[in-house]
């Protein structure tokens, strides 16, 4: 059983301030350096989603997951070699152990990449599943990647700046082919409130989460303490992820979460949505100004984890070990065989 954690706030920032004069606009940019400097998790108010699109996300995910079993398994990941669709509980795996949560998986909708010649990881590109039984599921999650992407553009730029480049310094990275990622996810109530995701750092660059008003479970790790990240009203909660302390030397950082299942008989929404360069591209490293260089800390290094390199090479390594089957299924060319 998990132990309870101290309760903890996290710095809350208004993107607001970007639309308004020279001034505001760095002191935003200036709190979005710290708080990623110092704990890479915050709460962002201002961003301009109205709460009524919100509202409808959540719905549309309630919606999803209130589907009968034979119309969410007319879209099950195991039948998408580009690791898309629904999974059901106990469908995903984080540091080898079960994650307690339903959820569909609804990255960039693209043609599949067919040339031959190709990078595997080229293999993750192309077309969603969608629930025939839910057809609106398509126009809402479409829209909010939409949505969301503009957002985390607008924080990348601001980080550039933040840390001495140009606006535009990551912007080739992403191109017109960034790799999103949304994922619906429905979190069981246990008894033991167990796992419902294990302890990891987000790979990739940027995570914009948006927690069912009112609910709980996120914990943030502090100091070898669990801190609670609970709901706070039309606020995403933000992270960085390994990338951006790769961009870095460390003076970014990416940090260690985890969810808790909700107690018996309550359940939880959440939709993450990642924000990733294109699969065939590298974040550039960042020449951080002296001032700030001297407070890096270096690369997070985990032989088992190398985080530099193509980003494509990166997710389809976290793909085929967080979903064994679907890599079974369709890529067991790329999974190593034991004997």
């Amino acid at each position: 059983m998990m132990h309870m954690p101290v309760s903890a706030s996290l710095p809350v920032l208004d993107m607001s301030l970007l639309d308004g004069d020279e001034a505001s606009a760095a002191a935003f940019r200036n709190a979005l350096r710290h708080a990623t400097h110092e704990t890479g998790f915050f709460y962002l108010t201002g961003h301009g989603i109205p709460g009524e699109v919100v509202d409808g996300a959540f719905a549309a995910a309630e919606r999803f997951f209130a589907l009968p079993e034979k119309d969410k398994l007319e879209v099950e990941m195991l039948s998408s070699p580009h690791f898309r669709g629904y999974n059901r509980t106990g469908g995903e795996l984080t540091q080898g152990q079960v994650d307690w949560r339903e959820q569909i998986d609804i990255a960039a909708e693209r043609d599949p990449w067919n040339e031959p010649a190709a990078p595997a990881y080229m293999r993750l590109e192309g077309p969603n599943l969608w629930p025939s039984a839910q057809p609106e599921l398509r126009t809402v999650f479409l829209d909010w990647e939409q949505r969301c992407a503009m957002i985390a553009r607008r924080l990348m730029r601001s980080w550039a700046v933040a840390l001495g480049s140009p606006a535009d310094v990551f912007d080739a990275a992403f191109g017109d082919r960034p790799s999103t990622l949304i994922k619906l996810i429905r979190y069981p109530g246990r008894e033991d409130r167990g796992q419902g995701v294990g302890a990891h750092k987000d790979p990739g660059v940027l995570t914009l989460l948006m927690i069912e008003p009112g609910k709980g479970g996120l914990q943030i790790e502090r100091d070898g303490e669990w801190l609670d990240a609970p709901a706070v009203p039309g606020a995403f909660v933000v992270n960085i992820g390994e990338l951006m302390e790769f961009a870095t030397d460390g003076y970014l950082k990416a940090t260690v979460h985890r969810v808790v299942s909700p107690p018996m008989g309550e359940t939880r929404l959440s939709i993450p949505f990642f924000f990733n360069p294109a699969l065939d591209s590298t974040v550039p490293r960042i020449d951080l100004p002296a001032e700030l260089a001297e407070h890096a800390r270096g690369v997070s290094q985990n032989p088992d984890n190398v985080i530099s390199g193509t980003f494509g090479d990166n997710l389809l390594k976290a793909r085929l070990r967080a979903h064994p089957d679907v890599a079974a299924t369709h890529h067991a060319d790329l999974v190593k065989s034991t004997p």
